[in-house]
């Protein structure tokens, strides 16, 4: 035990490094001095240490014997996402047993889910681990994929080689004739429109680079690209919801050579909100434009982005206001996490958070909060695809 809290003790020393002197100075990944969101970049020093520890122990214990975690503390919602960012915590932490926990669930449910019907995970079950309903969302299946791509690459072992690869079967089944990736189906089986976010997922979870990316790529361009603002768009033909956090911070993190501006345009979700759970003012980024609460969740997101940015000072501001927001945990010991949001303002496309997302510890905002701490992205083993130059519609041809 006191090798282990060593051990978590040099990496934080070695993540607060990371914050204080990231690759490339703020300046020159902006084109100029002017930091993301108009703001004095300089913050106080992050002591992060403890923090991890802390999140960390709370993943540690929020795990079921089952192998699952649920979303948030006795909430009995488990989500197929969280439990991806989940094994990708315990990866990132090298605690590559408690992510195999998570990895044997699903693969035990090869033949009794995933193949069934349509095919496809469902995306939300119970703690004991029984669908909710037969929603299976593409986007959170490409995460497990993503998650268990890392698994490979960190540890070469060939225990999960079939899960991948039905999934990535799956997934390449949900592509349209013009390229684009339907969003898997919802309870009555019907197809899920096609959505940007879930395409970018599987763009990035599908090994390699073959005809499959090339015509995603060619849908996405198409489609889903505003030239004018050098973003991929969520919801064309709706000015209100045109844009949305993640595509800009995930879209970074995943394409290679993809403009920075899109984190310095992501200006247009900043907003400043009064935390529920204890008061504080934390200024962060929104859902959308509507800027009615803070997305602890997506900020985390957006810190990630900077240190692949090297965008050291940004990613620093971001993670000191997160800071803000980190919550005692009421069920484990010595542990802690953030809440999903600020405060129960709207989610993307003008939906109402639920309640307790502004109160209760979520695995989604801690699992970000842990990545943007320790300069983890999760994107990183299937960024670099090889494109052909010609298909990479996000590099600026200047």
């Amino acid at each position: 035990m006191k090798l282990r809290r060593f051990c978590k003790a040099a990496i934080a020393l070695l993540s607060l490094l990371l914050l204080a002197c990231g690759g490339a100075s703020s300046g020159s990944a902006n084109g100029g001095g002017t930091s993301a969101g108009n703001v004095e970049p300089e913050a106080a020093p992050l002591d992060v240490s403890r923090n991890i520890e802390r999140i960390t122990n709370w993943f540690d214990q929020q795990q079921r014997d089952n192998g699952l975690l649920e979303s948030a503390e006795n909430n009995n919602f488990v989500s197929l996402y969280d439990n991806a960012l989940a094994a990708l915590v315990f990866l990132s932490r090298g605690e590559v047993t408690k992510a195999e926990a998570v990895f044997d669930f699903f693969n035990s449910r090869i033949d009794a889910e995933l193949l069934v019907g349509n095919g496809g995970f469902s995306q939300f079950r119970n703690r004991e681990g029984t669908p909710n309903d037969d929603h299976r969302w593409m986007g959170d299946n490409a995460w497990l994929l993503i998650a268990l791509n890392n698994y490979k690459s960190v540890t070469g072992r060939d225990t999960y080689d079939r899960l991948a690869q039905e999934i990535e079967i799956w997934l390449r089944s949900l592509q349209d004739s013009d390229g684009g990736l339907f969003g898997g189906y919802d309870a009555n089986d019907q197809l899920i429109p096609k959505i940007t976010e879930g395409m970018i997922d599987a763009y990035n979870a599908v090994p390699g680079y073959d005809e499959f990316h090339a015509d995603l790529l060619r849908f996405l361009e198409e489609e889903r690209w505003d030239a004018a603002d050098r973003n991929l768009v969520a919801w064309p033909g709706n000015p209100q919801f045109l844009y949305a956090l993640d595509l800009h911070s995930w879209s970074f993190s995943l394409f290679e050579g993809y403009a920075v501006s899109a984190l310095t345009s992501a200006d247009r979700f900043l907003t400043t909100q009064r935390a529920s759970a204890n008061g504080a003012e934390v200024r962060g980024y929104c859902f959308d434009e509507d800027r009615d609460a803070v997305w602890l969740e997506g900020t985390g997101q957006m810190a990630v982005a900077f240190h692949v940015a090297g965008m050291s000072k940004e990613a620093a501001l971001y993670m000191n206001e997160l800071e803000k927001v980190i919550l005692d945990s009421e069920l484990h010991e010595d542990s802690a996490g953030l809440p999903y949001a600020t405060n129960r303002g709207t989610s993307y496309g003008g939906t109402a958070l639920w309640q307790g997302a502004d109160l209760d510890i979520v695995v989604s905002s801690s699992a970000w909060y842990l990545f943007a701490a320790t300069g983890f992205n999760p994107f990183a083993v299937g960024r670099s695809k090889s494109a052909p130059t010609a298909d990479e519609f996000w590099v600026d041809p200047r």
